[in-house]
């Protein structure tokens, strides 16, 4: 049995709408953070990581589908799916690190009474 085309698009195109919503939400926490909001900016980053977990469930169906042997056939959507996937995790990686920086700042500032 194989899995068509359209379903590994769609899957390709549910990929990059969940990797889409957390690259959103990863944007406005470092600008939250960088105004000094960090708790706003860390559950941004939440509810980003909730968007890749949904994104990692649908890949999770095609490559349990793969290892119990089905065809697959590549689509572009698809690897497009996988490389926003990639790039929003790293770019979630690196909020992470930012946020962490500007809230150390921010403790500095305050003990310099620059705020």
């Amino acid at each position: 049995m194989a899995v068509t085309k359209e379903e590994i698009s769609m899957t390709g195109f549910a990929i990059v709408a969940y990797a889409g919503d957390a690259k959103t939400a990863l944007i406005k926490a470092l600008d939250n953070a960088r105004e000094g909001k960090i708790k706003e900016a860390k559950e941004l980053v939440e509810e980003a990581n909730k968007s890749i977990v949904d994104a990692h469930n649908e890949q999770t169906k095609l490559l349990a589908n793969e290892a119990g042997g089905m065809d697959m056939d590549v689509t572009f959507i698809m690897v497009h799916g996988q490389d926003t996937l990639m790039n929003t995790m790293m770019l979630m990686d690196q909020c992470k690190f930012f946020i962490d920086e500007y809230e150390r700042i921010n403790k500095i500032e305050e003990k310099l009474g620059m705020n």
